[in-house]
């Protein structure tokens, strides 16, 4: 049989997890080619490319959509382990599609959410159909962007709260906030904050200062406009007018309305977990390079410049 699609190896993969306790994601791959009755050659089939093997990526691609819908957990990286809501899913297996793609949804909380309907939907798989070869390549590339993007904000979710702290102000850093200074950033101590978790210099004496607050909130959980308010008063406290609000989740529209209301009396910049992902993915914090796609063109003057046949 052809290799099964990611979607389809998530039901098979979710009752694996029941017979096991934890599993690596190579541990899934020689229980679910005997599952779908794949042959040695379809296990170790790889792209055309070269670059990695198409089942194994598969089978990583329908774990990281249970993980991302919250019917598996990752006690350790690497490590996936089937928890309740999983469990559960298990007695209705036929609404397990439909339940991702909500959850995928509810991930995006300022997103309007809107059904698509039946037009729509082979409106979208014609637009597909029609997509030249590179379009489909760049459509790719971003869906993958947006699975690590997920990876990246339950990974900061897995970890304390002092972590967070200094992944942001690394990440400051790493944007360019601080230059060549050294030790430019700094996390306060939790027990005397004031409101204030980190502290980027932007001179060499100090006089200068950005001021950051980092809430690790579940994605669901947003930042409302008293918390906002809250900074801007440590701000205050600080004879400070520069602040960077980051978290993992989302602002509500009454902090983003507060912020607007300030009118440039206090620069305050607010950074979603959408934007905070982005980032860290952009300026390559805790990223590493796992495949490089070179595409080439005819080079139009060196061509042109030979002459035509008559």
């Amino acid at each position: 049989m052809a290799i099964p699609k990611h979607d389809e190896i998530r039901l098979r993969a979710l009752d694996l997890l029941t017979k096991h306790p934890i599993l690596k994601l190579k541990d899934f791959i020689e229980p679910l080619a005997e599952d779908f009755n794949l042959s040695e050659e379809e296990v170790t089939r790889m792209y055309p490319s070269g670059n990695g093997h198409i089942f194994y990526d598969r089978v990583s691609w329908a774990l990281s959509y249970l993980n991302m819908a919250g019917l598996v957990d990752k006690p350790k990286r690497g490590q996936y382990q089937i928890n309740s809501k999983g469990q559960q899913m298990l007695t209705t297996p036929e609404k397990l599609e439909e339940y991702i793609q909500k959850k995928l949804e509810k991930r995006e909380p300022t997103r309007k959410k809107k059904e698509a309907t039946t037009t729509e939907k082979l409106s979208i798989e014609k637009e597909d159909e029609d997509s030249t070869p590179q379009e489909k390549l760049y459509n790719s590339f971003e869906n993958i962007r947006k699975s690590i993007y997920a990876e990246i904000l339950d990974t900061i979710l897995s970890k304390t709260p002092i972590e967070f702290e200094r992944l942001v102000v690394q990440l400051l850093q790493k944007m360019g906030y601080g230059g060549e200074i050294k030790d430019s950033g700094m996390v306060t101590k939790a027990s005397n904050d004031g409101g204030i978790d980190g502290v980027i210099k932007e001179d060499i004496l100090g006089l200068g200062r950005i001021y950051l607050q980092a809430k690790r909130y579940k994605l669901d959980s947003g930042i409302q406009r008293d918390e906002v308010q809250k900074f801007v008063g440590a701000l205050q406290t600080a004879q400070s007018n520069k602040g960077v609000f980051i978290t993992t989740s989302y602002f509500s529209s009454g902090a983003i309305g507060y912020v607007e209301s300030l009118h440039g009396s206090n620069n305050i910049v607010l950074v979603d977990g959408k934007k905070l992902a982005e980032f860290i993915y952009d300026f390559g914090l805790g990223m590493q390079v796992e495949q490089t796609i070179e595409i080439k063109k005819l080079d139009a003057d060196y061509w042109d410049s030979m002459k035509d046949q008559d």
